[in-house]
């Protein structure tokens, strides 16, 4: 028996108390670690990028796979390797929250350029106003009482 689907998943997650511990000397050593967990759970990556306090991950989800079960997994286990990096020294943890977007295949191109261009957008705008923006333009709700808390 066959399941088809068609989910991708724009994953946002920070670093606790937004700190900059990620250091972009050393992201993609980070970003290949992270891609072999979602490798390992069947998953397809097609973009992940970030800057020096939180990522993005653009990727599809096994239909077997429950999304809260697979940003744990992703959040816990690249915890623990950046604990133990000399890479990542600052590192103290991921925030406790992350926003996980749903977008159209057709969608799929611009929003690979909108991670890949990362550095360059945040020139511009900020994580926060930029997670808000994304919220918002997917009509969900913010509770300003928890919001980066």
């Amino acid at each position: 028996m066959s399941s088809y689907k068609q989910i991708i998943y724009q994953i946002i997650f920070r670093t606790k108390h937004s700190q900059k511990t990620l250091k972009s000397e050393h992201n993609k050593i980070l970003f290949k670690y992270i891609w072999g967990i979602i490798k390992n759970k069947n998953c397809h990556l097609y973009r992940i990028n970030g800057m020096e306090d939180h990522i993005h991950i653009l990727t599809d989800l096994h239909p077997g796979i429950a999304l809260a079960d697979f940003v744990r997994d992703i959040k816990t286990a690249s915890s623990v390797w950046l604990k133990g990096s000399d890479y990542f020294p600052d590192f103290i943890g991921w925030a406790d929250c992350y926003a996980a977007l749903t977008y159209s295949y057709w969608d799929k191109d611009k929003l690979i350029n909108y991670i890949k261009n990362q550095q360059e957008h945040h020139k511009t705008e900020s994580f926060e106003a930029e997670y808000k923006r994304l919220l918002e333009e997917h009509h969900v709700k913010i509770d300003e009482r928890y919001f980066l808390k």
